[in-house]
């Protein structure tokens, strides 16, 4: 770890273990929506709202947006944001060795003060806080992350992008960065490909980090 500057995390499926509540909601709406394609919620996991909008809310459905949007941040502000098993001796175990640390996420500030209210704490674990307002393009364009890394004056080879989603994981190749997968909301199998190192969760890195 001494070579890195930067550790930069998405939120959902990385810091929070989030994703089967997001299944469970985008479940019920597709089968409202969409009972003609069974499974979508599967399809359209680690996609953004606008992403999910684009493909499968367009045409006749585009008046809906508002609803689902509305349902979504109802939903969000109760969601039970439980940290993914040990990220937070992790990330302290990172700050302490001087490795800035940040969160880089497609969520939006309305759902980060759903967060903030249920973890205080929260803010004080990182060096910087960027949400969907802070980039002009989505993942898998690397924007959100070469953002990130000048933030920190830092190049891409001195970041790690921790990621759960097929295009955060392409996001942070993309920006030439080392990229850790967490097989929390995808088989570890499906996403190795786009990872230097595949983990459930942090308990062996940080086992790694004290030895």
């Amino acid at each position: 770890m001494n070579k890195v500057k930067a550790a930069l995390f998405d939120l959902d499926g990385v810091v929070f273990d989030t994703e089967p509540q997001y299944t469970v909601f985008w479940g019920a709406q597709c089968r409202e929506f969409h009972p003609e394609h069974p499974g979508l919620e599967h399809e359209i996991k680690g996609q953004t709202l606008d992403q999910i909008y684009d493909a499968w809310f367009n045409g006749n459905l585009k008046e809906i947006r508002p609803l689902l949007t509305d349902r979504l941040n109802a939903y969000e502000a109760q969601m039970d944001y439980q940290y993914v098993k040990g990220f937070e001796k992790f990330i302290s175990d990172l700050r302490e060795q001087n490795v800035k640390t940040a969160v880089v996420t497609s969520s939006n500030q309305q759902k980060m003060e759903s967060v903030y209210r249920q973890h205080p704490e929260f803010k004080d674990l990182f060096d910087a806080i960027l949400t969907s307002e802070d980039f002009e393009y989505s993942k898998p364009h690397p924007d959100c992350y070469l953002k990130a890394a000048a933030r920190f004056g830092a190049m891409p080879n001195e970041c790690i992008v921790f990621e759960d989603s097929f295009n955060g994981l392409k996001s942070g190749r993309a920006a030439g960065m080392t990229v850790i997968g967490l097989a929390t909301t995808n088989p570890a199998e499906e996403i190795t490909p786009l990872c230097d190192q595949v983990i459930n969760d942090y308990l062996e890195l940080s086992e790694y980090l004290n030895n």
